[in-house]
Formats: C-alpha cells, structure tokens, sequence
C-alpha cells in the first residue's frame, strides 16, 4: 500500500504571489515547489518565476519558515 500526500492544485503564478505577498516560504510553498519540479513539466516562464524566488531567498527579501 502507498501513501500519497495530495496538495490542492496550482499554479507557480499562485504561488510566487502567494510567497511574494507573504514574504514568507513556508513548508507548504516549498512541497509545492519540490512537486513542480519533479514533474519535470515547467514552461520557461515558470523556471523564471522559480529562480527569481530563490533569488529573492539568497538576498534576504523572503523569509523562509519551518
């Protein structure tokens, strides 16, 4: 038997300006990241959003939680 963790469904615009607005990236944006990124199914827009995040992360502009 496998267990599955189902997240809502979303999209990578969501959830920049869901971090963005927040200034905070919480365990759940970054599940949702991870996800994305496994799929493997990024636009190029996408990939851009993703890279300004961390970015944003490595400059001190978010805040990433626990």
């Amino acid at each position: 038997m496998t267990t599955q963790t189902l997240l809502p469904q979303f999209t990578i615009a969501e959830l920049v300006f869901q971090v963005y607005h927040s200034g905070l990236l919480t365990p759940t944006h970054r599940e949702q990241l991870k996800t994305a990124l496994l799929n493997d199914c990024l636009t190029e827009e996408d990939q851009t959003a993703i890279n300004r995040l961390l970015h944003a992360v490595r400059r001190g502009w978010l805040k990433v939680v626990d």
